[in-house]
């Protein structure tokens, strides 16, 4: 049995291996194609896993958010285009998305009449970078629901 790390600083990859109480040996093995020397060298930053290796890490580790992590912080397309979500208990993030839906709503006949022509004009610009604001808000509450719901849910009922 490997001796238990003491490590500061520890990478998410770590942190969710030791959450789970796994060994870098034992891990490796229900890994199956992650040598132990892989995913010691991925934990201390030597090398960068690649998004199978992440993906596997995420199922063995139940934690789905480990692939949000990888896209949003590490991978240069995720970086631009994918938000961090933060897990949070579900009853905070219910109500983030109750709060995010109830600002959108507001704004809904504001939208319809801003995209009806199907331009954008310079002064409805400020409008439509409001809109575009909440909706994101709700897009991630909806995201972090959804890796709730991955990780706490059964397969078989989600």
């Amino acid at each position: 049995m490997g001796r238990k790390s003491t490590r500061e600083n520890k990478t998410i990859y770590q942190q969710l291996r030791e959450e789970d109480n796994l060994p870098r040996e034992k891990a490796s093995e229900l890994l199956a194609f992650i040598s132990e020397d892989r995913l010691e060298r991925i934990e201390n930053e030597k090398v960068q896993p690649a998004p199978e290796d992440v993906i596997r890490m995420s199922q063995v580790y139940n934690a789905p958010e480990l692939c949000n992590y990888y896209c949003s912080h590490e991978c240069p397309i995720g970086m631009k285009y994918v938000p961090s979500i933060e897990m949070t208990e579900l009853p905070a993030i219910i109500l983030e998305t109750v709060a995010s839906l109830n600002a959108v709503y507001p704004l809904t006949n504001r939208l319809i009449e801003i995209s009806r022509d199907g331009k954008i004009s310079e002064d409805e610009l400020p409008d439509f970078s409001n809109i575009q604001e909440n909706l994101e808000k709700v897009s991630r509450a909806i995201e972090a629901l959804q890796l709730w719901v991955e990780k706490e849910v059964p397969a078989n009922q989600n």
